[in-house]
Parts: C-alpha cells; structure tokens; sequence
C-alpha cells in the first residue's frame, strides 16, 4: 500500500488540472478505479464509481482541482496576463514556474514575473505586487509568436510546475497540489483496497470538480450521488510551522489524520464527528480533531443536499498549500486511508440511519 500511496502521490501532484479543466486528474480516477465498479460522471465533469449494496448511499469525496490560473490576455511582444482560479497569496508566485495547456494538449512552460525592483521606487519595493501587474514569459517574442508558434490562446489554462521530491526526513514528501491530490488518492485506494470485499452499504467514490472557485463541482455531485452519509478527503493547511503555538497545534504533520469538526462552511454532524473518533481509537489510528476559523471544503455545498447530509472532513495536514511546494507526512495520509476504510465498513444502515433519527 505504501509504495502505490507514493506513486499514486506523485502522478496525481504532477498532473495539470486547474479549475474546469480537471481531465488529467480525471484520466486517472478513471484508469485506476475502472475495475472497481460502475463508473459515471455529471454535467460538469465529476466522476463517480459505485460498489456495493443499494443503501445506504456512503460518499467518499475529493475534489479533483488545484488553484491555478488562465490566460487573460497576451500582450503586443508576447507576454501573458492571466487571472488566478481559486486562492492565491501574491507572496508566493513571482519567479515561479508554470504551464500553459494549449488545445492541442502542448504544455509550454513559462516563469511568473514583474517589473524588476531595480526599477521601481524604493518606496514600492516592500509592497505586495497584486497579480493584474504580473506577467508570464514563455519566451516569445510576440503575440503572433505566442499564438501560431506555440499554440497559445486566451483562456487556456495554467498550473504551476513542481515535480514531486522526497525530502530528507523519513516519509516527508514536497509537491505542488496536495491540496487535494491527497484527497484523490484516498479516494481511490479506499475503491482499490475494498475492491472485491464486503461492506454493508453503496459505497459512491467521487471526484468533484471546482472545489477552488466555489464548491461548485460538490453541489452537482451531490444531487448526482445521492448520499446518506459523505466523507470528504482533504489537504488542509497544517499549523506546526513558526508563527503558530505548537502546543495549540490541531493540523501538525505526523499527529495522524485530521477529523474537522467545523469549520465556517459546514458544521460537522457530531454524532459522525464521535463515531469517527470512537473508530479512531479502536482502530488505533493516529488523528487529530480540528476546529477552523477559516477555509471550507466541498461538506459546505454537500451537507446542504437533498434533505440534508451528514457529513465529516478527513484530512491530512500539508503545509504551504495553495503555492508550488508543499510538504505533508507520509504517515498521515496513511492513517486518512486506514480511517476512511474502517468508517466505510462500519457505515451500515443503522449507524447511518442514527445519525439523522431527530425524533
């Protein structure tokens, strides 16, 4: 399981889908989970594979997209403007490199720059240059070079590039997109790992789409897989880093899974909440439980479908996310795949029906 987490990791990080443009990740949930159950997908581009029973419907999710950004404009000597999709912090994108996806599937590769600070004032050195004043430099000399040379146009989509390294500490892995490459990647060894094996309910395995841009892609999902119960995978940002109380920490890496109880977009069901952590604990399973002033996840569309959704976030803290390198522990994404497994072969239609029995 280890060293397919680990390969499974890396082509899923180093491939290139940013908001609505998610095929490469797609591609791959489909190749990997064809043998595993029925496959579908929606309107907008989720994908779904169903094993099981009838009922009860339990949804493991991840949403299939990275923040990136797409070509706005490209200037008279070949430059390209560009807008972001999803979150970005200003801080982290000059000199960093890129991809533009053209639509012959060419991926030309590019640097995110600005007017040099020799040539600003000293007064503007300091500031935060925001990214309609930033550019990128694929190296041509025109827009004529940059649109019949190699294939450029307005609204091709760009994903930053970083290859996926391991680092120097025992099971500590850099990479672009973790978040949620590694709720992907769950998803899929929890259809590989039960593949062919009994659980009491319609386990619906599921890629969302354009988590980044407003949890788009979960609303569509939802009404599409009908579910009794979600189990969202993520990649949240880890607190373990200087700045941040260590002692207070509820996102360090090698603490175990996280279990999200709320966050501002969807208060967990804390009958789920429980259940998790009760299965946890006998399971052994290393976690953390997290409360979050800030983010949301794909749960805030989701726990608001249909009639309403119990529903719970699992994540594996990753540090730096939403910016090219970001570093999370092997082991705790290990411990998100042991925890969704158990939970899964748990979720029968009583535990289940328990969790919205109001009166």
């Amino acid at each position: 399981m280890r060293n397919k987490a680990i390969s499974l990791l890396q082509e899923l990080t180093e491939a290139h889908s940013v908001p609505g443009f998610e095929d490469e990740v797609r591609a791959i949930f489909i190749n990997e989970l064809e043998d595993c159950g029925e496959l579908s997908s929606d309107g907008l581009g989720s994908v779904f594979c169903e094993t099981g029973i009838d009922s009860p419907r339990v949804m493991v999710a991840g949403h299939m997209d990275e923040v990136g950004f797409m070509v706005q404009n490209i200037t008279h000597d070949g430059f390209l403007q560009f807008v972001a999709l999803g979150g970005w912090w200003e801080h982290s994108l000059l000199s960093q490199r890129v991809e533009v996806l053209t639509r012959d599937e060419k991926k030309i590769l590019g640097v995110v720059a600005s007017r040099p600070p020799h040539f600003l004032p000293q007064a503007q050195r300091s500031q935060i240059i925001p990214i309609d004043q930033m550019f990128i430099d694929v190296g041509a000399s025109s827009r004529e070079e940059a649109e019949k040379g190699f294939g450029i146009r307005i609204g091709d989509p760009i994903a930053p590039v970083s290859a996926f390294t391991e680092m120097a500490r025992e099971d500590y892995y850099m990479a672009k997109a973790f978040d949620n490459r590694v709720g992907m990647a769950a998803v899929i060894q929890c259809g590989q790992i039960l593949r062919g094996s009994s659980h009491p309910n319609r386990l619906v395995l599921a890629g969302t789409v354009m988590e980044e841009v407003g949890l788009r892609g979960a609303k569509t999902a939802a009404t599409m897989a009908r579910p009794d119960v979600a189990i969202i995978l993520e990649g949240p940002p880890a607190d373990d880093t200087p700045g941040f109380s260590r002692y207070d920490s509820q996102g360090a890496l090698g603490r175990g899974v996280q279990v999200r109880a709320f966050d501002p977009t969807a208060i967990a069901n804390p009958r789920l909440v429980r259940f998790a952590i009760d299965v946890a604990k006998e399971e052994g399973i290393r976690h953390q439980v997290t409360v979050r002033r800030t983010g949301g996840t794909d749960a805030g569309s989701i726990h608001l479908s249909g009639h309403g959704v119990p529903t719970i976030v699992l994540g594996v803290p990753a540090r730096y996310i939403h910016s090219h390198n970001a570093i999370i522990d092997l082991e705790d994404y290990l411990s998100m795949v042991a925890l969704t497994n158990a939970l899964v072969r748990r979720l029968d239609h009583n535990t289940v029906t328990g969790l919205t029995t109001f009166i």
